[in-house]
């Protein structure tokens, strides 16, 4: 028997599933990457996995694998339903087994979530979030698609994966049978809580009997719907003993259906906000249960596990950012974790763009086969002007590789525009972002300069010169726009303006959205008090009032007046994520911020903001006018560098200041390091 570990006991210690034994509690939870829908990216989904298995963790899903055509998530998705699709797969798990690790492959039938006229439920009610109308499933289908099920876990079986996980929450086919608000039917299947879930319960149970006693069988159960007319808590616990009673081996948590208006995994969900629920759950049934949903740091992961709360934890897009977490955590390393921020720009907006996934910062993550930080043969002296997201991303890589990095930095601190960032409630994750590049740098030696604003002299001698030099505010045009009340927003997130109690907020892109909710905001950030944001968002984890866990959301009074404007007709905030844009315009709309689009900008006087909309003229009695109308790329030192200096690479907001773009910027400044 090994010793405990010394920070975290719980977390690296074994669990016993009879016919095998897991060495830690990390399960890396299933996440669609894009790689699963092309015979062709096996190679690299294969790799991906490798990668994350060779550094401990402990059990693996697969993103969703469609049983049949009508499981599809989109036409020509990932799919195991022939024999003759059994021999990619074995190319990830053999890679997997290589390295000691264990992988189960989701089933997952999206139902009426199906994005594709071929869909398929147990009634014939539309999605709110799909075009398309699914068909009724006969009784007869019903068995058909038990029968399909099945068969994809002989399927994996044969593929070599240690067992299958039955994805039974989310709002899809599963749970749609589970939940009268999706389920009207009057068969077997339907009716009373017993039929509901008897689709699910004969899935596990003729699994487990299809593929043996020895064979991993996780079911993912939806513990909290977060959407009317769902499930009570004791349906809840009744699926759960019935599907633990039918041959589960572990029960993992399901939070939130897709259509759900309440946020379960953006960064402004606090971190383990719902680890309670899956605690209620535990000593209701008797194998391991699995917590989800927000939990990206070894600290949290402990916390959960040592106070009872659940027997593993699970991290999709933590292990994306980063997959040596666990080798990291387990070795004492937890401050070089590269910590998930929980923005979704580089995983799911990309999924739902039909696009691959990666992650914000890790570049690498699905695409490792590509982009490698192998070590510089010849290694060179790099100058890298800037340490805002682009130019720490490049030089710590590139000092990574063995290059001589010098990383020269104006202001007083690393961090760029991401001192602004972490400054918003519901960013803080972005100190961690600051935590992992500082580290970094006292890693792998690159010589940092701060409030060092480097010349063309300084620059003299390098091999390279890399100009991450970022953006400045653009300049404004109208009469009035230098007016004591103008202001800029870097001078209002840094605190050096008091604003006053009535703003207008000129520009509504991201950082006209990040200014409204940081001056709205009372009373420090909810995404740091759990039980505050759920307040706030209506989450009842207890059930008191409403089946699926809703309850009315009780916001918060604003602390001022908001205006947030737009010159452009059209949706506010239109660019913003797909899978976060939402709750940035739910958060204003609960704190009462007025948002007008199609504004003519007249002029600022002692009066307040003289407007035209819609072909009136009115004012607006505002105390201080917020200018967050994009920004220009700034790069005084790009005309001056001659070639004798060396070869100069301009990146991230200096290159392209559109909008802010970390993703692009970290990116950009990985893939330039590495072909330095």
């Amino acid at each position: 028997m090994t010793d405990p570990h010394p920070l975290y006991p719980h977390l690296f210690s074994p669990l016993d599933l009879g016919f095998c034994r897991l060495p830690n509690r990390v399960l890396m939870g299933s996440m669609h990457t894009g790689l699963e829908d092309r015979a062709a990216d096996f190679p690299k989904l294969a790799a991906y996995f490798a990668e994350r298995a060779e550094a401990g963790v402990a059990l693996m899903v697969t993103g969703g694998f469609a049983p049949n055509i009508s499981g599809w998530l989109k036409p020509f998705g990932g799919k195991l339903s022939r024999s003759w699709e059994v021999r990619k797969h074995r190319r990830v798990t053999n890679a997997v087994h290589s390295h000691d690790g264990r992988i189960c492959l989701q089933i997952l039938h999206a139902g009426r979530y199906g994005y594709h006229p071929l869909q398929v439920a147990p009634s014939r009610i539309k999605s709110p979030i799909n075009p398309f109308t699914p068909r009724a499933l006969s009784t007869r289908g019903v068995e058909r698609q038990i029968a399909a099920f099945v068969r994809t876990a002989q399927l994996a079986r044969d593929a070599g994966y240690d067992g299958v996980e039955v994805m039974g929450s989310e709002g899809y086919l599963l749970n749609q049978f589970t939940a009268p608000r999706t389920n009207r039917r009057g068969d077997g299947f339907g009716g009373d809580a017993d039929r509901r879930m008897r689709f699910a319960v004969e899935i596990v149970r003729r699994i487990r009997e299809a593929c043996g006693p020895d064979f991993i069988l996780i079911y993912r159960l939806s513990m909290i719907d977060l959407v009317d007319d769902a499930l009570s808590w004791e349906e809840v616990l009744a699926q759960a003993r019935a599907v633990e009673t039918a041959g589960a081996t572990l029960i993992n948590t399901g939070i939130g259906w897709h259509e759900s208006r309440v946020p379960t995994i953006a960064t402004s969900v606090p971190r383990g906000a719902f680890s309670g629920i899956t605690a209620r759950l535990r000593p209701a049934v008797g194998v391991p249960v699995i917590a989800t949903n927000r939990i990206n740091m070894p600290e949290t992961a402990e916390r959960i596990l040592a106070g009872g709360e659940a027997d593993m934890v699970s991290m999709a897009r933590p292990l994306l950012a980063d997959p040596q977490w666990v080798a990291k955590a387990r070795t004492r390393r937890s401050d070089e974790i590269n910590t998930c921020i929980a923005c979704n720009q580089a995983c799911l907006d990309h999924v739902f763009a039909n696009r691959r996934a990666s992650c914000l910062v890790n570049p690498r993550a699905c695409a490792e086969t590509e982009l490698r930080y192998t070590p510089t043969a010849s290694s060179q002296r790099i100058a890298v002007v800037g340490a805002g997201p682009a130019g720490l991303a490049c030089a710590t890589v590139a000092a990574q590789r063995g290059h001589r990095v010098t990383l020269f930095e104006a202001a007083s601190r690393i961090g760029g525009q991401f001192n602004l960032a972490k400054r918003i409630p519901g960013k803080e994750e972005f100190h961690e972002t600051l935590r992992y590049f500082q580290r970094q740098i006292e890693l792998t030696g690159v010589e940092l300069r701060l409030e060092s604003r480097a010349t063309k002299a300084d620059l003299a001698g390098f091999d390279h010169v890399v100009l991450a030099t970022g953006v400045v505010a653009r300049e404004v045009e109208f009469p009035g726009a230098d007016h004591p009340s103008v202001v800029r927003y870097a001078d209002v997130l840094q605190g050096n303006v008091e604003v006053g109690a009535r703003v207008a907020i000129i520009g509504a892109g991201g950082i006209g959205f990040d200014v409204a909710e940081f001056l709205a905001q009372a009373g420090g950030s909810p995404t740091l008090e759990p039980a505050r944001w759920r307040r706030e968002w209506g989450v009842d984890l207890d059930y008191t009032e409403n089946r699926g866990g809703l309850v009315p959301a009780a916001a918060e009074a604003p602390a001022r007046a908001l205006w947030l404007l737009q010159r452009s007709e059209g949706k506010l905030g239109a660019r913003l994520g797909k899978t976060t844009g939402w709750i940035h315009r739910a958060t204003l709309k609960h704190k009462q911020v007025t948002m007008i689009s199609g504004v003519e900008y007249l002029r600022v006087d002692d009066a307040g903001l003289h407007v035209r909309i819609g072909g009136a003229v009115e004012v607006l009695p505002v105390d201080h006018v917020v200018i967050c109308a994009g920004q220009v790329s700034f790069k005084p030192l790009a005309h001056q560098l001659n070639d004798h200096i060396g070869k100069v690479h301009v990146i991230g907001g200096a290159e392209l200041a559109s909008e802010l773009d970390a993703k692009r910027a970290i990116d950009q400044g990985c893939r330039v390091a590495a072909a330095l």
